[in-house]
């Protein structure tokens, strides 16, 4: 499979990212397990407004990337959320059911959250 073209992106396609309350409590058990030390850089850093909290714009990556939410896994490669530097790779439709948005990351949960 072809990938997306990430690299230089800074994290603009990151946001906003709809969590559910499932995927909320996965994110807090891999922030709590990163070291102190890398949870304090990513909470650090300056982003853009929108932008996840988690992206690292130091490491141009995501910062819970094992951990990240479906919309994350499903970006660029589903009709309803293409890349615009690829969006031919968004062929995948999506027959799944709608799954109950418990809020955004970056605005409904910041680093307070999930400390």
């Amino acid at each position: 499979m072809e990938t997306l073209p990430c690299q230089g992106c800074r994290g603009l396609c990151c946001g906003p990212v709809a969590v559910t309350k499932q995927e909320l409590i996965k994110i807090k058990k891999k922030v709590n397990s990163m070291p102190s030390k890398i949870r304090e850089e990513l909470t650090n850093q300056k982003r853009y407004f929108g932008t996840c909290i988690f992206y690292d714009l130091e490491k141009d990556k995501c910062g819970i990337y094992s951990a990240r939410p479906e919309v994350c896994r499903k970006f660029g490669y589903y009709e309803k959320v293409a890349c615009f530097r690829k969006p031919e790779l968004a062929v995948k439709k999506d027959r799944g059911p709608i799954p109950e948005i418990a809020g955004i990351l970056s605005i409904d949960y910041k680093w307070d959250y999930f400390r």
